[in-house]
Formats: structure tokens, C-alpha cells, sequence
């Protein structure tokens, strides 16, 4: 297991490192950025005037929108340095183009090692990639490349195939999964429908990536502990995502995703992009390090977390990022109510015959959020609705509408044309 010995420092010490790389990027922005030098120049910001990464909060945040509608004014490089091109899923809102040099590349690869090292990975492991290579898809490049730079075995497989998964864990013995987790029940379901012995398999461990699989405070949630009721193997939370090129992976302790100090500076902002106190939830905002081709100074993701900043039991000193609560674009007011999507799937997820589902907002006459989950199962649980309202109102104390259909009706309302994700929420409200 490697641990990069900035990682093990003192706060300060990291503190001054990210200082010290930050000074580098602002450089590198004012000087080959046309979309940082106009807003440098727009809003009087002097860099050399930007020391401590408390002064972070003079320059404006940059949004989604920015990338959206200016992409090609991220761009540090000619087009003729760029090697591949990447974009995002699109998940809220138009995909986004990415252009990766050689050197952020090897970035990710480096990110990925040190990622994977944190998930207890070494060279002895050999790993199923159960996620997409292609349709300009970051995540199992980056995997695919981590893994190669650690020395580990790779399996090439990609979603989905049950059959062909468990041809290959019997064929090869791969140690390790990665994968979204809400696909291990469907493989868990598969192997007891096929008298797959698949308990006593090579598999010890998955790296569960894109959706979360704990609790703020880090126990299990009910995907988790679906997973792990049946299937005794160690998972691993990770969070990341294209912009960041970086990503926040657990440890053996399972107290949060750990922050790569030589990758990534980041801040938890509230409504008004202001620090929010360690203890209260706010939205992930990054500033890459060490990225050539486009990279973000205060860029919101969108994604509502907790940060942790004591020291882990592993040796790691750097702060740890809490399981994704939701995504501020996401949040609903239902009937008085707060809520995030997540906290929608976990209580479904909770009901063993619901085979997959799509969650549904949109705007009432009223003019409020308007709440309709729509809902995969066998027909004879199709006037289940009572059960599945009570089990909401005891969670959240307010019950949405439900409508019942056949599974593969929302399999195909979940995956459109050219989607590389399943989608399980949609935003139809009047913004």
C-alpha cells in the first residue's frame, strides 16, 4: 500500500504545500486561460495578491454553466497537445467536453494508483472493470490506468452481462469489482437464480463508484447492507468526477473518502460561497493542481457533503470527504420537507421485490414540487402502494405518489439513447 508522504504530514504543512501549488496554478491560468484571465481582469484580482487558500474567497466561484457555454475557453493547450477527448455523463444538464494531455493522463493514472492503494490494492490483486471504456467515458480509463501503474491484474468486461461476469470470475479470479454497487444485488440475484456459488468465489472486495453506499456517518445504508448481508465482501466507497479528474476513495477504516493534497484543493461553500464550520453539510467546490489541458479554479460541483479533518486510524492526516447527501440542483421542498434523492432511494431500496424505479419531480399547480416515484416489480405487488407510502412516512414523514410497472418499462425509461448511466431521477419542475 502506498502512501505519499504528504498525506501523512501535519495540517499546516499540507496546508503551505496546496499554498504553494496554488500560487503555480494561478500563474499557469493568467497566463494561458482566456476564460481566468477575463475574469482575473473583470473583477480586479490581482494573483500575487492571493497567498493562503483563505484568499480563495476573493475570486468568484466558476459554475457548470461557465464550462457549458465557454468550454473552449478552458482550453490551456492547442488542439494539438490534446489526446483525448472526454465528456461528462450530462447527468444534470448538456454534457461537457474535456481535453486531456499526455501529462493529465499520466495525472490520472498517478490519482488512481494512490486511490486504489487507499482501497488496500496491490500488485497481487487482479480486477473486474465493470464499468464502460468507451463512449469517451473518464471513469474506467482512469481505473483501467490506475490499475496498470499499481501492478494489479485488469479484467476488461464492462456493465451489465451477468453471465459473461461470473464466466470470467470462474475463469479468472479476480480479487476485486469495480463497479456501481446497485448492480452487485442484480449479479447476487442472478447467481442464486443459476446455482452460482459465488459466496466462496475469489471476490473479497468492491470499489463501488457513483452512488453512495453509507450514511453521513458512515454506516452501511440499505444498499450497502443488502449488498453485505449476502454477499460477505469488503466495499470500498469512492467519489469523483470528470472535472476534478481526481477522486476520494476510502480506506480500510470506512470514515470518508481521503483528500490527495498533490491533486486537488477543495472547499465546502454555502448558499452565499462562503466556508461552511466542519460539522455543517456544504457544496463541494475544487480547484485543480497539476492538470494542463483544462483545468478549474473554484469550480461547484453541485454535490452537498460533510468533511471530517481528524486524523485516520490508517496514517492519513488529510481530510476525508462524507458520503454525497445530494445534489443541490436535486434538492425537493415536498409538503414542508426537505429532501434529496438519495434518501428517496435508500427507502426504496429497503423493499426486497421493488426491482428498479425512477424518482420524478416536477411542479404542481400550486406551484411546489410535486412528487411521483415510479416503480419496477412483479404485478402481483402492484396495488402495494399503502406499503410502500407507510414505509415513507416513517422514514420522512411524507409519502410521494406511486406508480406501478413492469420491470423492464422503467430498465428502458432509465437507460435513453446514448446514456452511460442509468437514470433514476428526473427533474421535470419549472426552474
Amino acid at each position: 500500500m502506498h502512501i505519499p508522504d504528504i498525506e501523512t504530514r501535519p495540517p499546516e504543512e499540507i496546508k503551505k504545500f496546496q499554498e504553494e501549488k496554488l500560487a503555480e496554478l494561478l500563474s499557469y491560468l493568467q497566463t494561458h486561460s482566456t476564460f481566468y484571465q477575463e475574469l482575473f481582469k473583470k473583477n480586479g484580482i490581482d494573483i500575487r495578491h492571493i497567498k493562503t487558500l483563505e484568499d480563495l474567497t476573493k475570486i468568484p466561484v466558476t459554475t457548470k454553466d461557465d464550462l457549458q457555454q465557454r468550454t473552449n475557453d478552458f482550453l490551456c493547450v492547442p488542439k494539438s497537445k490534446v489526446v483525448d477527448f472526454i465528456t461528462t455523463s450530462g447527468t444534470m444538464g448538456e454534457p461537457v467536453t474535456f481535453a486531456m494531455t499526455d501529462s493529465d493522463l499520466d495525472r490520472l493514472a498517478y490519482n488512481e494508483y494512490i486511490s486504489f492503494s487507499c482501497a488496500n490494492t496491490t500488485q497481487d490483486d487482479i480486477f473486474q472493470l465493470m464499468v464502460t471504456l468507451d463512449k469517451r467515458f473518464m471513469a474506467g480509463m482512469a481505473y483501467f490506468l490506475g490499475l496498470r501503474k499499481l501492478g494489479a491484474g485488469i479484467i476488461r468486461i464492462g456493465p451489465g452481462l451477468q453471465e459473461l461476469q461470473f464466466e470470467s470470475i470462474q475463469r479468472f479470479a479476480p480479487t476485486g469489482l469495480v463497479t456501481v454497487p446497485s448492480f452487485i444485488p442484480k449479479l447476487i440475484d442472478y447467481a442464486e437464480k443459476n446455482g452460482i456459488d459465488y459466496k466462496n468465489s475469489s471476490v473479497k472486495k468492491a470499489v463501488c463508484i457513483g452512488e453512495p453506499i453509507r450514511k453521513p456517518d458512515f454506516t452501511l445504508n440499505t444498499l450497502g447492507k443488502r449488498i453485505t448481508d449476502k454477499w460477505d465482501i469488503k466495499l470500498y466507497s469512492t467519489y469523483a468526477s470528470t472535472e476534478m479528474g481526481t477522486a476520494f476513495t476510502e480506506c480500510e477504516a470506512g470514515k470518508g473518502g481521503h483528500h490527495h493534497p498533490e491533486m486537488i484543493i477543495v472547499e465546502f461553500l454555502d448558499e452565499n460561497n462562503r466556508p461552511v464550520k466542519e460539522g455543517e453539510a456544504g457544496e463541494v467546490t475544487i480547484t485543480t493542481l497539476g492538470v494542463e489541458g483544462m483545468p478549474l479554479l473554484r469550480f461547484k460541483t453541485g454535490d452537498i457533503c460533510h468533511h471530517h479533518t481528524e486524523p485516520c486510524s490508517c496514517g492519513r492526516t488529510t481530510m476525508r470527504l462524507g458520503p454525497v447527501i445530494g445534489r443541490k440542483q436535486q434538492m425537493i421542498k415536498f409538503k414542508g420537507t426537505t429532501l434529496y434523492p438519495p434518501a428517496i432511494y435508500d427507502i426504496l431500496n429497503e423493499i426486497e421485490w421493488i426491482e428498479n424505479f425512477i424518482v420524478e419531480v416536477s411542479t404542481n399547480q400550486l406551484g411546489t414540487d410535486e412528487l411521483l416515484v415510479k416503480i419496477g416489480c412483479e404485478k402481483s405487488y402492484f396495488s402495494s402502494d399503502k406499503i410502500i407510502k407507510d414505509h415513507f412516512r416513517a422514514k420522512l414523514r411524507v409519502a410521494p405518489e406511486v406508480a406501478f410497472f413492469e420491470p423492464a418499462e422503467i430498465y428502458h425509461l432509465q437507460m435513453p439513447a446514448k446514456n452511460r448511466k442509468p437514470v433514476i431521477f428526473v427533474d421535470k419542475r419549472n426552474h
